[in-house]
């Protein structure tokens, strides 16, 4: 009984040895090594008794663009043995003539790699008629007994646009003024797209887009997402690439060029075949229109060059209204609006004898949406009033801006009350103050006067001089002589 089982172990574990080493057999066949221009070259991989789940891009032939890509499966029984095959074609369209090199290359292959020595291939003049090599469309044909057919690729008008769009046309010095770059299609277009290298194309357009002399706030579009748009009660879908607002610094003209930007659009199959290829890549570019944006300096005022731009709000906290002279509090003034939040700079302060105040903290918060920047800058004080009375903090507290929308330049103003009482605590504020300059100095100081320190050096230059005056007199004496 022992060796039955162990008979039936080992011929259990052969059939799964064989299994396993047929899941794995992977063939790489390539297409012929001459063919016409109007013909296409092939690389086919079949996989032997498994599903192809998942592969890898196949390589980039120089000379040739990639045109589609077809699966296939089969399935035979021979003496009651099962096997099956899956294979998978990606197709190329010669450029031009000549001789071109497929280098060695690997295809990633349900996880696993696979290799391939490449081969030369060479492009001739169009033929009129193709063999197998030369890549019919429908590479399975054989097994159906029919005659491949070359397919005919139609292009099928589109409904889309490219476009730099920006939300003013005119704002002042310091306004936020908020840029898309985005890829449109109407709701009805029946041309299928595909990005190409959108990253790279980006880069290259922001190099041109860029205006000198502004704040940037890129919003950080890392997915190219579509979303639903209305435009003139036209349905459009979306596909946002580059959005920022820019806050320029001075007054003058930003010009944004005519820009291009090169998708994929491809040309579909006028009668396809359940095999063939459906579709032939191709490529069309696109172009926005140029834009003018005018900057206009900011009325007169004092501030001018000082002040932030935009539209603001005070929101101001406070941890108590009523406290005793001497005693610590917070006070907080926020700014909080639509502007260049990090360009907000603390509120002025008003001098006064009986409030004292240390630098700020300062904490802020950004908003990068619905095609604006806003969000809140506050300045944390920390305040001692030392004489008892009613305090109004705007008389100690203001800031200054200018609103673009009303086009006129407006005061915050906090409009906290703070009740002090008890003592007066200012001499011992004064007191507990450092009074600086000569007081600081008196514990380190010599209390010699200050001329001692340059007796010596006074008393050796009057003997130089004594000293010089002798000669002199001398040399005199003796040329009289």
């Amino acid at each position: 009984m022992f060796k039955t089982l162990l008979c039936l172990s080992f011929v259990c574990l052969s059939f799964l040895i064989v299994d396993f080493s047929q899941a794995q057999e992977v063939q790489i066949e390539l297409g012929a090594d001459e063919i016409g221009l109007n013909e296409t070259f092939t690389i086919k991989v079949t996989l032997a008794n498994d599903k192809i789940k998942s592969y890898d891009q196949f390589p980039e032939i120089p000379g040739f663009q990639k045109q589609g890509i077809s699966q296939s499966s089969s399935m035979n029984i021979i003496n009651g043995q099962m096997s099956s095959s899956n294979s998978i074609i990606q197709y190329y369209k010669p450029s031009r003539k000549g001789q071109f090199t497929l280098g060695n290359f690997s295809v990633l292959i349900n996880g696993a790699l696979f290799d391939s020595p490449g081969k030369r291939i060479t492009v001739t003049d169009p033929v009129s008629s193709r063999g197998f090599g030369g890549n019919v469309t429908d590479p399975f044909a054989d097994y159906f007994g029919r005659v491949a057919e070359e397919p005919e690729f139609i292009e099928l008008e589109d409904d889309a646009f490219f476009s730099v769009s920006v939300d003013k046309k005119e704002i002042f010095a310091g306004e936020g003024l908020n840029l898309n770059v985005a890829f449109y299609m109407s709701e009805q277009n029946q041309a299928p797209f595909q990005f190409y290298e959108a990253g790279r194309q980006l880069d290259a357009i922001l190099k041109k887009l860029k205006p000198n002399s502004v704040w940037e706030e890129n919003f950080n579009i890392t997915n190219i997402e579509p979303e639903m748009v209305n435009i003139n009660g036209k349905k459009w879908i979306r596909y946002k690439v580059y959005e920022a607002s820019f806050f320029p610094f001075s007054e003058g003209k930003i010009e944004i060029p005519r820009l291009p930007w090169e998708m994929i659009k491809y040309r579909v199959a006028k009668n396809p075949s359940f095999f063939g290829a459906s579709r032939q890549e191709d490529f069309k570019t696109f172009y926005s229109s140029p834009q003018t944006i005018t900057v206009k300096p900011l009325p007169p005022h004092p501030l001018k060059n000082e002040v932030s731009v935009g539209v603001f709000q005070l929101r101001e906290n406070i941890s108590m209204l009523e406290v005793e002279t001497g005693q610590g509090f917070e006070y907080n003034f926020g700014v909080n609006g639509v502007g260049n939040i990090n360009s907000v700079s603390p509120p002025k302060r008003m001098t006064g004898t009986n409030l004292s105040t240390f630098d700020p903290n300062v904490r802020q918060q950004i908003n990068r949406g619905y095609g604006r920047v806003s969000g809140i800058k506050e300045f944390n004080y920390y305040i001692t009033i030392n004489e008892a009375g009613n305090y109004e903090l705007d008389d100690h507290f203001q800031w200054i801006y200018f609103d673009p929308v009303r086009a006129v330049y407006d005061t915050l103003m906090p409009s906290a009350k703070i009740i002090v009482s008890g003592e007066s605590k200012v001499n011992q504020a004064l007191s507990g103050q450092r009074l600086g300059g000569i007081y600081d100095r008196i514990g380190t100081e010599s209390n010699q006067f200050l001329n001692e320190q340059y007796k010596y050096y006074f008393t050796t230059v009057i003997n130089l001089l004594l000293l010089g005056a002798i000669a002199l007199l001398a040399v005199l004496i003796i040329k009289k002589k």
